[in-house]
């Protein structure tokens, strides 16, 4: 499970920036929308995109959430990838989160295929930020 505050950053409009590994152990960081449920923080993605085929080879990630009043309130999630899935459900999902950050479906040309990163949390550290920030 989530903790609660980890689920209400994820929950909001609140960016995240995901750190893949490349095959040569070089990071990789790049600002996204994120979600979560009671157990999983999901991100949305292309299949022809670095952090994609960065975790095809290693799904270990490490994701970042900040308020999006107070960047100095934040956690951090290291876990992995536990699954992936595409197709209408992914592309459901990109507009669940154009809707959140945006309040409008997504507006951009898919360019490939479109896909939902599953995370499993393995470890939560946060800075400064406690459930009475929600």
């Amino acid at each position: 499970m989530l903790d609660p505050i980890t689920r209400k950053l994820a929950q909001g409009a609140n960016y995240a920036a995901l750190t893949t590994l490349f095959p040569n152990g070089n990071p990789q960081t790049q600002v996204m929308w994120v979600d979560a449920d009671e157990k999983y923080l999901y991100m949305n993605t292309e299949i022809h995109r670095e952090k994609y085929k960065n975790i095809e080879n290693d799904s270990r990630v490490s994701i970042l959430i900040w308020k999006n009043d107070d960047p100095f309130k934040y956690v951090e999630v290291r876990g992995n990838v536990e699954s992936t899935y595409g197709g209408k459900k992914a592309r459901e999902h990109i507009d669940k989160l154009s809707e959140k950050y945006f309040k409008r479906s997504y507006p951009f040309t898919v360019q490939t295929e479109r896909v939902v990163l599953k995370i499993k949390a393995a470890k939560e550290v946060f800075f400064n930020v406690t459930i009475e920030d929600f």
